[in-house]
């Protein structure tokens, strides 16, 4: 059996460790490109002219065809909207809103929306539309 002196130098990296690393970020990596897609998929309505709302502290609400309201992508009740979107107010006052509305979904629906949203004083409300043609 062979010693070795203290202040002889390694010859091989123990690469254990590096590999552990990246797998774990190759893990966060996935689970961070999968969590960032927000939303609920609907059906927009066409329309000639767009415009782009692309502010970072934008929040979504979407009705879906049969009537169900996400706020972002997690569900909630029309009675439960309107203190969420107080809330949201009150932590950032100039918070702007984006209404995604399925083309075939209820008018009131999007109408009892729109007016929870007057009530909390939020007033930078964008509608989402999808290009005519596409």
């Amino acid at each position: 059996m062979q010693l070795q002196e203290e202040n002889a130098p390694f010859d091989d990296i123990n690469v254990t460790p590096m590999l552990d690393l990246a797998y774990v970020l190759l893990v966060i990596f996935i689970i961070m490109t999968t969590a960032s897609v927000q939303g609920v998929k609907v059906k927009l309505p066409k329309a000639k002219m767009t415009a782009s709302m692309a502010k970072s502290h934008l929040k979504a609400v979407t009705i879906s065809e049969n009537g169900d309201i996400f706020l972002d992508a997690y569900p909630v009740t029309l009675d439960a909207l309107g203190p969420r979107l107080e809330e949201l107010k009150r932590v950032n006052p100039s918070q702007a809103m984006v209404l995604k509305g399925d083309a075939h979904a209820q008018y009131l629906k999007v109408m009892q929306v729109l007016e929870l949203m007057k009530r909390a004083d939020i007033t930078d409300i964008g509608l989402v539309t999808s290009k005519a043609g596409a």
